[in-house]
């Protein structure tokens, strides 16, 4: 299993600003990027199950979490304003590129492992 872990910390009006922290599998460490979400749109805290799946709005395959109650479309994408989110988590362009290694990897190395993400608010 891999594990993907967002924890929020601090909310700016609209903003709620986090961390996601997540595996790369050559290395040993972890990395830990930046998130923005919209306050008014926020999932619920809990364990997701996340694959990467097509968006129809992105034209492009992106993370979507799985079984967000009550919510379907559920992202983790590229964004700078929480206005780009109506739910979804925003990443900036580094962090994207680095989530992206991850799930390349998945799919170059033919992994079959389950990706979860834990959701925190510790605001």
């Amino acid at each position: 299993m891999i594990q993907l872990t967002l924890t929020r910390h601090n909310r700016d009006g609209k903003a709620v600003r986090g961390t996601l922290t997540f595996p790369l599998l050559d290395r040993e460490d972890t990395f830990t990027v930046p998130t923005l979400e919209n306050a008014d749109y926020l999932i619920p805290d809990g364990t997701y199950k996340v694959e990467r799946t097509w968006s129809p709005k992105f034209r492009k395959f992106l993370p979507e979490l799985l079984e967000v109650p009550e919510r379907t479309g559920i992202r983790i994408h590229r964004g700078t304003l929480p206005e780009h989110s109506l739910g979804c988590i925003l990443l900036d362009m580094t962090g994207m590129a680095n989530l992206d290694i991850l799930f390349n990897q998945l799919s170059v190395f033919e992994i079959d492992e389950e990706v979860i993400i834990t959701v925190t608010t510790d605001l």
